[in-house]
């Protein structure tokens, strides 16, 4: 019988990572299942309590469960407690271990597929929220020169640096209105796009030769990636992100990296 996995949300119906990790499964020879599956809001761990009775190996956690998934792990991974959020379960040896592969599979996309490297760059990280947690430390592994955190609340930002105190030197808080001076690259942490909404940063963030990036996707480019295209900078979704970190639970729960190209390329063109 196939090892089980799946993905744990709600809604779900719209989850991409079923096609994906098939695919990262007939790439790489690896005998599993991977489904869907719709948790009650109030039954996120009746549900992952059951999978396990039905001998789920593993599972991909999405909104609104990724909080509540780390605090039922019985052992997190540093990624995870430092972003206070998991997006991957295990589940082995009686244990539920959390991860977080979102920050991983961030940085993947940007510097293997978009071939930016972040080494020495100045970031510019909007939103302070979960999103923009599980990116820092992958980010900073990468030794930018400075890390920019803005969001519509100063102390949220200012929060978040300090929750990262052993890398104050690199980082810096401020609110969307008093960002100041060029980037190399802006990610779109907040779920601004899901309103069709901008984070109201001055236009003269983006510009040629900047990467913006919106963690969002769809079949058509979000309003962030618009506006920051209308002011000269490069755009990309949050698609490669999704196959990317993909890709890193698929190594978590099978000890194989797939390739990703040929089904991130795959992914685009089926819209």
């Amino acid at each position: 019988m196939s090892d089980r996995y799946c993905v744990i949300g709600n809604p779900i119906a719209h989850s991409k990572s079923p096609l994906i990790h098939a695919a990262f499964a007939a790439a790489t020879g690896q005998d599993l299942q991977y489904e869907r599956c719709l948790a009650p809001l109030e039954g996120f761990e009746t549900t992952v309590r059951d999978l396990i009775k039905q001998g789920y190996r593993g599972a991909n956690v999405t909104v609104p469960f990724k909080l509540e998934a780390a605090r039922l792990a019985t052992r997190l991974g540093p990624r995870a407690q430092a972003a206070g959020a998991v997006n991957t379960l295990i589940f082995a040896d009686g244990e539920i271990v959390g991860d977080n592969t979102d920050g991983p599979g961030l940085v993947a996309d940007i510097v293997r597929n978009a071939g930016v490297p972040l080494g020495g760059k100045r970031i510019l990280l909007l939103g302070a929220g979960g999103a923009a947690r599980g990116a820092l430390l992958p980010l900073l592994s990468e030794d930018p020169r400075q890390i920019v955190i803005a969001n519509r609340t100063l102390a949220t930002a200012e929060q978040l640096v300090a929750d990262f105190a052993a890398h104050a030197d690199r980082l810096a808080a401020t609110g969307f209105g008093d960002v100041d001076g060029s980037f190399d690259v802006v990610i779109n942490a907040t779920s601004a796009s899901l309103a069709a909404d901008v984070p109201p940063v001055a236009p003269s963030v983006f510009g040629p030769g900047v990467l913006a990036l919106d963690m969002m996707y769809g079949n058509e480019p979000t309003v962030f990636m618009d506006f920051a295209a209308s002011h000269g900078a490069g755009v990309r979704d949050g698609l490669g992100m999704l196959v990317e970190q993909a890709a890193e639970a698929f190594l978590l729960w099978r000890g194989v990296r797939p390739e990703t190209g040929a089904v991130l390329a795959a992914m685009r063109q089926a819209g």
